[in-house]
């Protein structure tokens, strides 16, 4: 999980580097073409391929990439405009978000103590946000809507059957971001020429990619997830060291309070929700 996590954040520095230069669209369908290559080679490989979900799983993947493109979108806009540590910090609250999502829409339990964990992560979330401070990036409200899509998108993977292969339903989702990526570059950007150097990063971001979507699963299954999850934070690790090292940004106490705070509340839910 650690290394899925570090994958993920090199994926992520590898985006925002490119982007400073070149449209975010352009960057996402260049990364997509190298995603698509990866997993759908390695899918085929597997024989993914040979079992199809079913109509009802279908409509859910259909969902899920709909869901998936939102939080694409919505968090590398953001990613490009604020530090990569403070963006990452936001996506932090996911199981605080899932936990309220999953009581109002799937009628799941949660108690007072869970409850309380909620309201002091979303605190800490607004700390690290502070709108109305005089450091408020407006791209942070991008950020929050990348939470609100990547809930949504966990909310429908919950419905899918014990049959439904993730990397399938990976590999459909790369081809829908990446052909979202491409309408909008011509629709809302502009194609500018691609050099050796881009092309290699945008390279590497699909592979850190593949490499800490790959990762993840392997924990999941073969780790107990009361014990595997939680080193999803190590992610905050990478994303300060990355943004101390590429781009000389260090978060100030506030962040690093409210960091802490969301983190520690979102570890305490993952606990409860295991433990009931």
């Amino acid at each position: 999980m650690c290394g899925s996590m570090a994958g993920f954040a090199l994926n992520d520095a590898s985006i925002k580097t490119v982007a400073s230069d070149m449209n975010v669209y352009q960057a996402i369908f260049i990364r997509g073409l190298f995603t698509v290559l990866f997993i759908g080679a390695f899918a085929l490989l597997s024989g993914t391929f040979k079992n199809l979900p079913d109509r009802s799983d279908q409509k859910l993947i259909a969902w899920r990439s709909v869901a998936e493109v939102g939080a694409t979108m919505m968090f590398l806009t953001a990613l490009v405009n604020m530090p990569i540590a403070n963006i990452t910090a936001i996506l932090q609250a996911l199981p605080l978000t899932v936990s309220v999502a999953a009581a109002l829409f799937m009628r799941e339990y949660f108690g007072w103590r869970r409850a309380v964990a909620i309201l002091v992560g979303f605190c800490g979330m607004i700390i690290i946000v502070r709108p109305g401070a005089d450091g408020f990036n407006s791209y942070a409200l991008f950020g929050l809507a990348a939470v609100v899509f990547v809930t949504w998108r966990d909310l429908t993977v919950r419905k899918f059957s014990i049959n439904v292969s993730s990397l399938f339903v990976s590999f459909v989702t790369s081809v829908v971001i990446t052909i979202t990526g491409g309408i909008a570059t011509i629709l809302l950007g502009e194609w500018t020429p691609v050099s050796n150097t881009e092309l290699a990063l945008l390279a590497l971001a699909a592979i850190f990619l593949f490499g800490g979507y790959y990762a993840s699963v392997a924990a999941m299954r073969v780790g107990e997830i009361a014990s595997v999850a939680p080193f999803r934070y190590t992610i905050m690790i990478w994303a300060i060291l990355l943004g101390w090292l590429i781009w000389g940004d260090i978060p100030d106490g506030w962040t690093l309070l409210g960091m802490t705070i969301v983190i520690s509340m979102g570890a305490y839910t993952l606990w409860r929700e295991r433990i009931r």
